[in-house]
């Protein structure tokens, strides 16, 4: 009897482990994208910090002044909003929660803060929705206050 007892039990943790798993390279890889696009901010660059986002007319990007859609739109706002090193500041993430919708979806809730000696401090929160796009998981909505 008790070896039937850690038979299903080593059963159930294996199964369990193999889900539990999954979703941490799923977490991990999302993770790893908004990180990169923190290091690729603070090194001034815009267009790499941009490759995190879903390289389609449909991305939606909504802030203070209401939403705007595509990829190359987020990207000339962004340039526009923040020209140069002093605008761009030292940006740092802090991700507050982040939940599966399903296995091609993610829901991010975090905060965002801009050091900037120079034009003063600036931070905000933020929600993003990833898909998992062709393989990639790439931000397809974002809403940052």
């Amino acid at each position: 009897m008790n070896k039937k007892i850690t038979i299903a039990l080593l059963l159930f943790l294996a199964v369990w482990n193999i889900g539990f798993g999954q979703k941490n390279a799923d977490e991990k890889a999302i993770l790893a994208i908004l990180q990169k696009q923190e290091a690729d901010w603070n090194a001034g660059d815009v267009n790499s910090f941009m490759q995190g986002y879903w390289k389609s007319d449909s991305l939606a990007f909504i802030g203070a002044k209401g939403p705007t859609y595509g990829w190359q739109n987020t990207l000339d706002n962004y340039k526009v909003r923040y020209p140069d090193r002093a605008s761009m500041g030292t940006l740092k993430f802090t991700i507050l929660r982040l939940n599966r919708l399903d296995k091609n979806a993610y829901f991010v809730i975090g905060k965002w803060h801009l050091t900037r000696p120079e034009k003063g401090d600036i931070g905000g929160h933020y929600t993003l929705v990833f898909r998992k796009i062709g393989g990639k998981w790439l931000i397809v909505s974002d809403h940052t206050s």
